[in-house]
């Protein structure tokens, strides 16, 4: 790149069309050019809270040029960023002081693709003891470098995830020091041409550096500390435009012919749910022995304080025609929102051949018939432990955090439950809702149960814990892993091997461990969350796993193969999602749904490619989810918000002849922080 641009000049004396003239007189072109003008004045990010993790909410979408790439459970890290006028002028105002090292408040801007360009930045920072500046070759919000002040010092690092626990991975690549005045504008100015790296500060140090370790990248604004920041300029020359072009061509080109060799998502059934609607607290199963699929969806009252202490409020059951079969309890469309789980599930516990709802609703744990609701049996719902912490411990018996049904006692069928409290304590009981057994350990959201020694019972892992059918201790990571589990699983990744227990395990990563207990792999990748293992890559051997991350670094995607080694990351959204596996073409190769918006969302391939884009019709966004309705071995997509629901299929349904047809998790274990498990198999 042969462009070579003064900071004063760029910054200080051009103005955007004497900017774009001089550029053209030295054969370069402006890929970005903002001073935020033309943004609303006021908060710019949103607090959209936990409900981010499985909900699609149009606050976490890109706004102008920019998008917010990082925020933690903590309010004022969701209010960072803020648009002000300062002397009549727009500035972007980072307002809170963050206090981890593992993650910052940041925004980015531009295209995975860039490569070679001059950025240059102004900015204020309020204090001198945080990080401020600018992020370039941006891979995702833990992978990039920075260049900036941090203290007295101007810094150029690379940055690339964790070796440790919240120990972030931060190389210094130069450093120099650097007297500046707190609300002093400083004007920052980064080169790139492959590896070499020249990053100065007007009226400071100039810095050099090469490094290979991204070479590719979007740019960014970060501080740990309130900063005011002006205007940025991003400038390339007229060759690594047209490569650029290029590249992005080939890109679209790819994707329009992926895209037009899928089947397209047609509306199949659209239903009104006002008035009983919920977030994504819904299950699905054949309620009235019609054969048919039906909808159960919960609402909910949140004690407090927020969601820790969170159960029923009212249960509606509804066909896909819209015919409302039962209610129990008051409707209420403000008791919408669900950002954890509650204990409700549909299944056919007694063995009858048709289905019963079981559920938690003023502690007590009811089964009740699918067809009617009214109650068969229940009981009071187990005792809170006496070393259950606050909040968790504010009413005598558990509220009902999760409901999960599996074969501890040899019956030759998911004939027991499994209830747990929030994060501390597991209960196991028979189909006459007595208790089996109990443990404490750290739960995590979601158990997972499955027989491993053949012994014709289940062992159960919840959270880092396996326990074997009688509630006995097998192992336990719980004294070496952090965080809690957020999704957990048992599988045989490749033919021949032993299953693995593999873990998305919030802050601590990915982590995969052998049926012993000993750690396979460890991959330190922020908060990791909702594991789907699927064959997503037929030209692979075995089973992948796709994860997505949250707090602090929402919405990096992960793919790992079969050794549970990382092939490929993105990060194609600012938010979170179940990334549920969809059979969409009756051939092997599953795709998996990053939300349902027109925009951003769609279904994914094995290489992180948008292979199928939903219309822009009106449809609601807010909530997905994943199950062969109409019966041709291909899933349909059912989607919806608290006021409507409404179901995609294919335009080609139905296909006849022999189609794949995995096997996937028993819709009476739905959660939404369960591990989605989608094996092979194939209609007959």
């Amino acid at each position: 790149m042969n462009v070579t641009l003064s900071l004063a000049a760029v910054m200080l004396l051009c103005s955007a069309a004497a900017l774009t003239a001089r550029c053209e007189d030295e054969g370069s072109l402006v890929l970005l050019d903002d001073d935020f003008s033309r943004l609303r004045v006021g908060m710019f990010s949103s607090v959209v809270g936990a409900l981010a993790e499985h909900h699609y909410l149009p606050e976490c979408a890109p706004k102008g040029n920019w998008a917010v790439s990082a925020f933690t459970s903590r309010v004022g890290s969701q209010r960072a960023w803020r648009v002000c006028r300062e002397n009549g002028r727009a500035v972007m105002l980072q307002t809170y002081r963050n206090p981890d090292k593992h993650t910052h408040p940041m925004l980015v801007a531009g295209d995975a693709l860039w490569s070679d360009y001059t950025v240059v930045v102004r900015f204020a920072p309020e204090t001198v003891d945080g990080r401020s500046g600018l992020v370039f070759r941006y891979r995702n919000d833990r992978c990039y470098y920075f260049f900036g002040v941090e203290g007295p010092k101007a810094v150029l690092k690379m940055v690339r995830h964790e070796t440790a626990f919240h120990k972030p991975d931060e190389r210094t690549l130069a450093e120099s020091p650097f007297a500046w005045t707190p609300g002093q504008y400083l004007v920052a100015e980064v080169t790139l041409e492959g590896p070499r790296i020249r990053a100065a500060m007007l009226g400071g140090p100039a810095l050099e550096a090469e490094d290979d370790t991204f070479l590719r990248g979007k740019i960014g604004l970060t501080a740990d500390v309130p900063t005011h920041y002006s205007q940025l300029r991003l400038i390339t020359s007229a060759e690594d435009k047209r490569r650029l072009d290029e590249d992005i061509a080939v890109r679209e080109r790819e994707l329009r012919a992926l895209q037009a060799a899928n089947p397209k998502p047609v509306v199949w059934k659209q239903i009104s749910t006002e008035g009983f609607g919920a977030g994504r607290n819904v299950r699905f199963g054949d309620l009235d022995g019609d054969g048919q699929v039906d909808v159960l969806i919960g609402q909910v009252v949140h004690h407090g304080p927020k969601d820790c202490n969170s159960e029923l409020s009212c249960l509606t059951a509804v066909t896909f025609d819209g015919k409302i079969l039962w209610q129990i309890g008051e409707p209420d469309l403000w008791k919408w929102p669900l950002t954890n789980d509650v204990a409700f599930q549909i299944h056919d516990l007694d063995g009858d051949g048709r289905n019963e709802v079981v559920y938690c609703m003023n502690q007590e744990l009811i089964i009740a018939d699918g067809a009617t609701g009214k109650t068969r049996h229940k009981a009071p719902t187990p005792q809170t432990p006496k070393t259950t912490p606050a909040p968790y411990d504010r009413f005598p018996r558990i509220l009902g955090d999760a409901i999960y049904f599996c074969d501890l006692r040899g019956t030759g069928r998911p004939s027991d439950i499994l209830i747990k409290n929030r994060y501390h304590h597991v209960w196991a009981l028979d189909d006459r809702l007595e208790i089996l057994w109990d443990a404490a350990c750290k739960t995590g959201h979601y158990p997972f149960a499955c027989d491993i020694d053949r012994d014709g019972k289940d062992e159960v892992a919840v959270g880092y814990s396996l326990f074997d059918h009688d509630g006995k201790l097998l192992w336990s990571l719980d004294r070496s892993l952090e965080d809690h589990a957020d999704g957990v699983a048992i599988v045989r990744l490749r033919r021949g091997a032993e299953p693995v227990f593999l873990c998305a395990a919030s802050d601590e990563g990915m982590v995969l461990a052998d049926l012993r207990g000993n750690v396979l792999k460890h991959h330190r990748l922020g908060h990791v969350q909702s594991p789907a293992i699927a064959d997503f890559r037929p030209d692979l051997p075995g089973l992948e796993t796709v994860s997505i991350n949250y707090w602090g670094n929402q919405g990096i995607i992960h793919f790992f193969d079969a050794h549970g080694n990382i092939y490929h990351d993105f990060e194609p959204c600012q938010y979170g999602s179940m990334c549920l596996p969809v059979n969409w073409t009756g051939r092997p190769g599953e795709y998996f749904v990053l939300s349902v918006n027109a925009d951003e969302g769609g279904l994914f391939d094995g290489w992180g490619r948008r292979v199928v884009e939903f219309p822009a019709d009106r449809h609601p966004d807010m909530c997905y989810s994943v199950l062969d309705i109409t019966g041709d071995c291909r899933d349909e997509i059912v989607v919806w918000d608290p006021h409507e629901m409404w179901v995609y299929t294919q335009h080609d349904n139905p296909k006849s002849g022999r189609l794949y047809k995995p096997v996937r998790n028993p819709l009476f274990n739905s959660s939404n922080y369960q591990a989605s498990i989608s094996l092979p198999g194939w209609s007959e």
